[in-house]
């Protein structure tokens, strides 16, 4: 079983390979100069893995926790805690842009925040760059997959022409898509949108599904005014919450920037819980993640909601 198929449910992932990555301070457990590609987990342990973000009152981010300041409820049931991490780690993080006609009043603003955000983020983190309008069109050359390279990442942001509808629902399947063929265990879409659909092949109920059976974190930036026709902040908040991500509605375009400096700094300072799920059914699973800590009060905290608890086929010793 290689990695692309350890991704099953929410996470599946080897659990001595995982623990060792976290116990011994490197959560990836590479070697210098071994092929991160050549990874292969076999176990039959479930994983449940939160991208977990926790914030005062005042909206910094609060670091320095240890598991003990952290609870989980599955359906309304305590889990033990089996792994945690507070690391800087690198993710793999698709950024999607919505190039439709009616954001072209917008398109400077937008490149200059993506941009902002690839400058921010880890330095080794594999990004890649998806524009969306009447389909969804990749922003790096063919035949490239992701790239740390900001020069390369300029380019592939200017390549998007805004113009025809909106095909948002299908840029979101296909990023977690993509997402799936990265090395990173975390994995984070940006979406910049007006939130609007009027041209995708796939209902709004499948990418639901997809953003459930995922792992991914989804940030979501919504650009419109109160009279804009495409607005629909309502999709863009869904996807943020059932993902764990968190949502924004600049009121002006050059208000982008700060915005995206801010998720990159989000990403980069989020904490990994992990659980071993109990058996049972197929079935849509509700999280709930609680933090307290001594002196600290008004504590955020956003992880995803929920996801779909599927069969693990048995694939020890192939």
């Amino acid at each position: 079983m290689n990695r692309r198929s350890a991704v099953l449910s929410l996470a599946v992932v080897g659990a001595g390979s995982f623990f060792s990555r976290f116990s011994s301070g490197n959560p990836r457990g590479d070697s210098p100069g071994q092929d991160q590609e050549t990874h292969i987990l076999r176990s039959e342990v479930r994983l449940v893995l939160l991208d977990v973000s926790v914030k005062d009152s005042s909206g910094s981010v609060v670091s320095g926790l240890s598991k003990e300041n952290f609870s989980v409820l599955e359906n309304g049931r305590p889990q033990h805690i089996t792994v945690f991490g507070h690391d800087d780690v690198p993710v793999t993080v698709g950024i999607l842009v919505d190039e439709s006609r009616s954001m072209r009043p917008k398109h400077a603003e937008v490149i200059a925040a993506a941009l902002a955000f690839i400058q921010e983020s880890n330095p080794r983190d594999e990004t890649f760059i998806l524009h969306f309008n009447d389909d969804v069109k990749p922003g790096l050359p063919p035949g490239t997959l992701f790239s740390d390279d900001i020069r390369q990442l300029r380019s592939a942001l200017f390549r998007g022409v805004p113009e025809g509808k909106t095909a948002l629902n299908d840029a979101v399947v296909d990023g977690l898509k993509q997402l799936e063929m990265g090395k990173q265990d975390k994995r984070t879409l940006v979406l910049i949108s007006d939130g609007g659909d009027n041209a995708s092949k796939h209902h709004r109920r499948e990418m639901i599904d997809a953003v459930e059976r995922g792992i991914a974190t989804i940030h979501t930036i919504g650009l419109f005014g109160p009279d804009d026709p495409d607005r629909d902040p309502a999709v863009l908040q869904q996807l943020a919450r059932i993902s764990g991500g968190e949502s924004y509605f600049p009121a002006d375009p050059s208000d982008m920037v700060p915005v995206c400096r801010r998720i990159a700094k989000d990403i980069r300072t989020r904490y990994t819980v992990g659980y071993v799920p109990p058996a049972g059914n197929h079935s849509l699973r509700q999280i709930r993640v609680h933090v307290s800590a001594p002196g600290t009060g008004g504590l955020t905290v956003r992880t995803r909601d929920r996801y779909h608890y599927d069969q693990v086929e048995n694939h020890a010793g192939k």
